[in-house]
């Protein structure tokens, strides 16, 4: 074992009862605002990308220049979204973008790429890693992947409480990262309107603590936790995959939509926000996105600058179901 721990179920409920008093001794604001810095204009990129046969790692770093990312020397975690066992374009993402960017990344100048994830509905990692495809690009950069559900953990504490809880347990893989990369796939999502670079982050909080499918954080609401987890783990940069996306009943029962685009940037509710309004949602009207335009990212339009291709290009109206058709835009 490395130096972090695995608590056991036991030591995970003592945790419960103190959080809940340290939320209610009365806490002016969920968050202390010298703990972030959002600058006035963030910066992302658009960038086409015809089909999963594309030279993406072209595409990838040409978007990585775009931003001014540097990741020479830094080891870099890739954390893609990773549902269910079939290789459906639509649900996962994809792995030829996964190996894209371990390959932009080596050519960065990176000291060593790592994949995790932890899913939240499926167990049998290895079945999923074949499944999915991503087992293939694994061993033939060979690459590690880490299982976040089961890594070493570590208590840290939470930067921000709309929980209302104060720490929270994650994977050493994740904590001892120097440049962490969300990769999620754009998806529309029956609670949280759209899951994208923020919620991907739920796949980085351990199932062998917290349950399937990481059952505290749905308890403490979907929108809390999206922001608590960016707000904490503050990953460096978001891929989006939007080559093919989900729009209907997402993130697993909906249908795929062609997209043609890969989006990137390093203030993940700007890409997100962005991300929405391409598919027909009003940022201001999706919950997450709300609360983090306060003090997480920029998510008005004025504030972001948009390189590569404009987002107009992309413009669509997702089929949406009910219980969100209120974030339309």
């Amino acid at each position: 074992m490395s130096d972090g721990y695995r608590p056991s179920r036991r030591d995970f409920l003592k945790t419960l009862p103190l959080a809940a008093v340290a939320s209610s001794c009365g806490r002016t604001t969920p968050y202390r605002r010298e703990d972030f810095v959002v600058p006035a204009r963030s910066t992302m990129a658009i960038l086409p990308a015809s089909s999963y046969d594309a030279d993406l790692t072209d595409v990838m770093t040409r978007g990585l220049d775009l931003l001014g990312v540097s990741v020479a020397g830094r080891r870099v975690l890739l954390k893609p979204n990773m549902v269910e066992y079939e290789s459906k374009a639509a649900i996962n993402t994809h792995p030829h973008v996964v190996a894209a960017a371990a390959l932009a990344f080596q050519k960065a100048g990176a000291r060593e790429i790592v994949v995790g994830e932890g899913p939240g509905h499926r167990r049998d990692i290895e079945y999923l890693l074949a499944g999915t495809g991503l087992d293939d690009v694994l061993q033939d950069q060979r690459l590690r992947f880490v299982d976040l559900n089961h890594d070493d953990v570590r208590q840290v504490p939470l930067k921000s409480h709309f929980t209302g809880l104060d720490s929270i347990w994650l994977p050493v893989a994740l904590l001892e990262s120097d440049f962490i990369v969300s990769m999620p796939k754009l998806k529309t999502h029956h609670l949280a309107g759209l899951t994208v670079s923020m919620k991907n982050l739920f796949g980085t909080v351990p199932g062998a603590v917290y349950g399937w499918p990481k059952n505290l954080l749905h308890f403490k609401g979907i929108e809390n936790s999206i922001v608590d987890l960016a707000a904490t783990i503050k990953p460096h940069l978001a891929i989006v995959d939007a080559i093919v996306a989900m729009e209907g009943d997402g993130p697993i029962m909906g249908q795929p939509r062609t997209m043609g685009f890969l989006a990137m940037g390093t203030d993940l509710p700007a890409v997100d926000a962005t991300c929405a309004r391409i598919i027909g949602l009003a940022p201001t009207k999706v919950p997450y996105l709300a609360i983090a335009s306060r003090f997480l990212g920029n998510v008005a339009e004025g504030q972001i600058e948009q390189r590569g291709e404009s987002p107009a290009r992309y413009h669509t109206q997702f089929d949406v179901i009910q219980a969100i058709q209120k974030m339309r835009a």
